[in-house]
Order: structure tokens, then sequence, then C-alpha cells
């Protein structure tokens, strides 16, 4: 299957043989440009000695260092200084008047929403895919347990299988027709023809790495997925203190230069250090300066210039290691500038035939500062700073708010929140911003990793289980969690389970409220996070009040987060504004049936149950109000104690829906060749 995990075995070859694709460029970069001393004279004779820094980067003659990787490190600062025109920053200020042509214009129309409908199209194939499982759902128990995640999708397409498989081969750009068959070994070869693109992704955070949220398991995952759409995906990082020490000592060194810097006046050391893993390199921006502190987000006063240094170094990077991609992906205010940077300082330079993309992970944050400090810190022209582009509010500059006017797309992680931040209640300022651009929003549903999330092979639980026989071992993981919590041990109890930042933003003051009303003898609650002191010291109390009934693990598991995924009977996502959400998702694949508020992608994922038909795949409720979560509670309990063959299959019907990245990184790769049709 796709989403086995990969064999730590060849993990490590690959990680000792990373020296091998440096080399492959390598010579590509000889291919294209045999003698260096050319390339330094007509670089000379375009242009004047004050835009030979450019010209220098263009034309690739700083890459030769790559050549020279076994000698020490210490001699490339003795270069830096006896030729510091060597710099790699393809700054184009002579060019300003270039970027006014760039600059987005006012936002003085605001055309009507248009990004919702069609973020929401794919919607029935969607319900097609999921009804077409369900009625496969109880079959899978004759299959091997190796195809129990599949069963339901297998059991109806193999009679016709050596039919069908020309037909995916000629038809291979239709998406909703391939979901089911991206989690089997078959698409391999349909992956194989279609057309390449490169992608750098660039952002903040990225697991295994460093992770503090949805943005790093997105960095992560998507990248690998693209690998096997056949795309090459470079994967641009700062280089952490934080980052675990068996990592950095597996980082090869690529290379370094050093890049101006807004208004500094200082040439500041730009590093680049390489890992590479399942198909992706990972390149790493080292600066001790920026990327010395423990964590990855300090404050907004140290972020704002780490941020700026990060966006432009990325660019340079590229240009130093003469790798252009076809597609930029940033993610979020931390490479908002990025786009800007793309189509203006960096115009003329080689990554400037780039597009870009910009995802919106989470709108509010933003990235706001005064603009003379950004403006000091990124060097960006005066053009940029207009209420069309960065300025806000007059006086500020928001990082976010310009990458989305240069970007050529933008995306964020579900249709119904596309829709959701072009108004008033949910655009966090920006909504007049994006409904100006709605022309190039999209909205694409993150997926989860079967080789991270996968209860057939997961090591946390007491039980292993798949489709087939999860009515036979989920119960086990529920004793086993009661045990583990010191709850009252009964497999008859309802249990709930809360994973969640505890955060406002997540529904927990209607979580709060309700406690004493959900905890009526048959139901037992689970709480894991941690966040803001109110609801730490809030679930603190319950789990004293309630000792046996309510447990409260005021801290970061991700192993006991895998336990409660399984042993629980629902979850609890009552947000009160979710982008996408991955807690729903990682509990509809481990058999354990979502209890949500109808926003984002939460609406998007989680079907409501219908009592008449049968149908759905969770309990919902729209306004945010803690009686409707009360009652959506009741609901799901009164389904699963007094109608348990139902119970059991909506949770079959959770399991066999495909909540991978396979579907997800097909809406990206197709993103990608509609800005890229050649």
């Amino acid at each position: 299957m796709a989403r086995k995990k990969a064999n730590p075995a060849k993990k490590e070859a690959a990680v000792e043989k990373a020296d091998a694709p440096a080399v492959e460029k390598e010579t590509a970069a000889k291919k294209t440009a045999p003698v260096e001393e050319p390339a330094v004279s007509v670089a000379a004779e375009a242009a004047p000695a004050a835009e030979n820094k450019e010209a220098a980067v263009a034309a690739g003659t700083i890459p030769v260092v790559k050549n020279e990787e076994p000698a020490p490190k210490e001699a490339m600062p003795a270069e830096a200084e006896e030729a510091p025109a060597a710099e790699t920053v393809p700054v184009v200020e002579e060019k300003e008047p270039a970027a006014k042509e760039a600059a987005p214009a006012e936002e003085k129309e605001t055309p009507a929403p248009e990004a919702a409908p069609a973020a929401e199209e794919k919607k029935p194939a969607a319900k097609k895919t999921a009804s077409s499982r369900k009625k496969a759902a109880p079959a899978p128990e004759k299959k091997e347990p190796t195809g129990k995640k599949t069963a339901a999708s297998r059991k109806k397409a193999a009679p016709a299988a050596e039919k069908a498989a020309p037909a995916v081969k000629e038809a291979i750009p239709v998406k909703e027709e391939t979901i089911s068959a991206v989690e089997e070994a078959a698409p391999v070869y349909e992956i194989s023809n279609l057309p390449r693109r490169s992608v750098a992704f660039i952002g903040s955070e990225c697991h295994p790495f460093v992770k503090t949220g949805g943005l790093g398991d997105v960095m992560y995952a998507l990248p690998r997925e693209l690998v096997r759409l056949n795309c090459d995906v470079r994967v641009i990082l700062p280089r952490y203190a934080c980052i675990p020490k068996e990592y950095q000592d597996k980082m090869i060194y690529r290379g370094e230069f050093y890049m101006d810097m807004g208004m500094t006046n200082r040439n500041y050391y730009v590093g680049i250090m390489e890992y590479i893993c399942d198909g992706v390199v990972y390149d790493f921006i080292d600066n001790q300066e920026f990327f010395s502190a423990g964590n990855p987000y300090i404050n907004l006063v140290d972020d704002i210039p780490r941020y700026c240094f990060f966006s432009k170094a990325a660019l340079a990077a590229l240009n130093y290691m003469n790798w252009i991609p076809d597609i930029i992906h940033c993610h979020d205010w931390q490479a908002g500038l990025v786009p800007v940077y793309l189509r203006t300082l960096f115009k003329d330079t080689p990554v400037g035939r780039a597009r870009s993309i910009l995802t919106i992970h989470n709108l509010r944050f933003q990235g706001i500062y005064n603009i003379p400090t950004i403006q000091y810190w990124s060097g960006l022209p005066n053009e940029v700073f207009n209420m069309g582009a960065l300025q806000q509010d007059w006086v500020n500059a928001n990082m976010l708010k310009g990458g989305l006017a240069y970007a050529d797309r933008i995306t964020t992680v579900s249709g119904t929140y596309a829709y959701e931040i072009q108004t008033a209640e949910y655009g966090e300022r920006l909504e007049g911003h994006l409904r100006y651009h709605s022309g190039k929003l999209r909205g694409i549903v993150n997926g989860i990793d079967y080789g991270m999330w996968n209860p057939e092979t997961d090591p946390a639980l007491a039980a292993n289980y798949g489709l087939g026989n999860v009515l036979d071992h989920k119960m086990e993981n529920k004793l086993a969690l009661q045990k583990e919590l010191g709850l009252e041990e009964d497999e008859g109890k309802f249990v709930i389970g809360l994973i969640s930042r505890l955060t406002n933003q997540k529904g927990l003051d209607l979580v709060s409220a309700i406690i004493p009303q959900v905890l009526d003898g048959n139901t037992q609650v689970v709480v894991l996070g941690t966040g803001d002191k109110q609801y730490e010291d809030t679930f603190r109390y319950y789990e004293d009040t309630y000792r046996g009934t309510f447990s409260a693990c005021i801290q970061y598991d991700e192993a006991r987060a895998h336990r409660i995924y399984a042993g629980a009977d629902a979850l609890m996502v009552p947000s009160r504004f979710e982008p996408c959400g991955l807690t729903q998702l990682n509990a509809m694949h481990y058999g354990t049936i979502p209890i949500v508020r109808e926003t984002g992608g939460l609406k998007d994922t989680v079907e409501p149950y219908n009592e008449y038909t049968g149908d759905g795949n969770g309990f919902t409720f729209d306004r945010y109000e803690a009686g409707l979560l009360l009652d959506a509670i009741n609901r799901a309990k009164t389904v699963y104690f007094t109608n348990r063959y139902h119970w059991d299959e909506v949770v079959q019907r959770d399991m066999a829906k495909d909540v991978s990245w396979g579907n997800s990184a097909r809406q990206y790769k197709d993103l990608y060749l509609e800005l890229t049709p050649w």
C-alpha cells in the first residue's frame, strides 16, 4: 500500500547517500556552464559595476563553491572578504519603477465572493465515494489484514479491474475517479505519466524537525505526497537551534553566501544545510543571529526581522543553488513577503520566473507591525506599502496582506473557510481584501498521513485493528484507556475525547459550560492539551470533582493522543472557527465518531447523521451555543445506547472514508499545472 511507513533501513540509506543529489546537480550545472570565466565576463559586459552582484547570481558563478564541498567551511568567509561583490542577493533596486507596474490595484471595488462556489464543486463527488464505500463496508472481514483499509473500495472495483485500468490511464486528469486507487499500489504506474513540476515549499515549520501546529503536518505530508505525483520538491526552512540533534547531525553543508538586508547597511551570513528523506530535499537557512532561539516563534518584535530575513534568504538560496522551481508555495505570514520579493527585488533574476502560491492556514495571524520597521528590515520599495498591498490602517504594514496581493494564487485549507474569510465574522479585517482577490482564491481540504495515523500498525495502541475488525478490538482500547487514566473500567460507558490546544478558538467555553450535564453516570470525558490557564484550571477542577469519570491530561503527549483516538467512542471539536481541523480526520480514521460545529473544514469533512436514512458520518450543530453542543452530544449518545447497529455502521463508514493526502495532493498538482500550462 502506498501509505505504509517507509522502511527505516531505506531511510538511513537515503540519508547516507545525501551527497549524491548534490553531485548530480553539480554535473547538471557544468553542462549548462562548462567554463566559469565566460559567465563572469558576460555578466560584466551586460551590466555596469553596480549590477554585477545580480549578474553573478543569474550567471550561476557562485554555485562553483559546491565543487569544493570537501574543503573546510573556514575558507568561505575569506572569499567573501576578498570579493564582496559576489553576494547572491538579486536586489534590483535600480528598477523600482517596475514595481509600480506590479503593485496591485487599490481595493476601491469589492466584487462579490466567487471562491466559495468553486471550492464546493467537488463535494458531491466526495459524497458519492463515501456512499459507494458504505455499501461494501461489511465485506472486509474476508480480506487479508493488509488490505483492510481499502477493502470497501476493492470489493466493488475488483470484478472490473482489468477493464477499468486502461480507462484510468487515458483519463489521468480526472481526480475524483482515482481517489480510492490512491490507497493502492497500482497508481504508481499512472503517476509516472503525469506532467512533472518542480515546487519549492517555503514555511516556518515542518514535522519532524519543528512543529507547533497543523502547518508542521502539512509541510511534512504534502511534499511527500507530491513526490508520488511526479513533482520535484524542496522544502526550505529556518535552521532553528531547537531542531533535534539527530537531524542536525545528518545535515550536509551545501554552501554559504552573504546577503544585504533592507536598510541595515550590513551583509548577513546565509548558510545552506541539506537533508534528504523520502524523495524530498530539505534545505535549512542557517544564521545564528536570527535562529539561535529555542522556539520558532518568540514575539512579534523579534519575529518580524527574522522572517523578513528568511523570506529574502530563501529566494536568494534558490538562485545560489541554481535550482529554479516552476512553483514557489509559501505558507502563512512568516513567508508572506516571498511573493512580494519575487515580483519586485527578484523580478529580473532567475527565480523571478517562478509562479507563487500563498496558503492561509489560520487567518488570525498576519504579521502586522508599523511600516518603518518592516520597510527597514525588508528593503522593499515604497510602492508596495499602499492600501492595495502591505499597508493597513494607514500606519501599519501587514506581511500576510502583501503576500495575498502579489501571489498568483491563494489557497486555504477548506472550501467553507475560503468562503467564511470573505465575511466580517471570520475575515479578521481582511475580508474586503480577500473579496477583491476572490478570483484567485481556492479551498483545498487537508489530509492526514496514513503512515503516522494508522490503527492497523500504530505501536501506541493496546490492540491494533482495521476496518474489518474494528468492532472486535476497539473495546480493548477503551478499557486500556480507562485503566491508564484512572477512569472506571466499563466498556458500556460512552467515552468522549477532546484533543486540542486549550484556547478560545476551540470552543472550550462551550465545553466547560455543559460538563456537569454531560456526566450523567453513563458518560466519561477525556481532555488532552495545554493552553490558556483558565481552561487548564477549569478542567483540573472537573477532574477533581468528577474523579473516575473525567480525566484532564494537561500536557502534550503524542502517544496518548493516539490512544484516545482509538479508545474513545466520540471526539468533540466545537470550534468557534476551524480553517480545516485534523483531529476530526484522525478520529474518523480510528473509528471514533466526531461531534463538531459546522464551520470551516469541520463542515466540509463531517456530514450530519440522519436518523431516518442512516446517512452521515458524525453529529453536528450550527450556531455557537452551549445548548446546541449539548444537544449534539445527546443525539450521539441516543444512537450509541439505543441503536448500536447504526452506530457501528457509522464507525465503519468513517474508517472507509478516504481522508489521506492523496486526494488533496492531486488538487494541488492540478493547481500547479493550471499556473504552468506548458
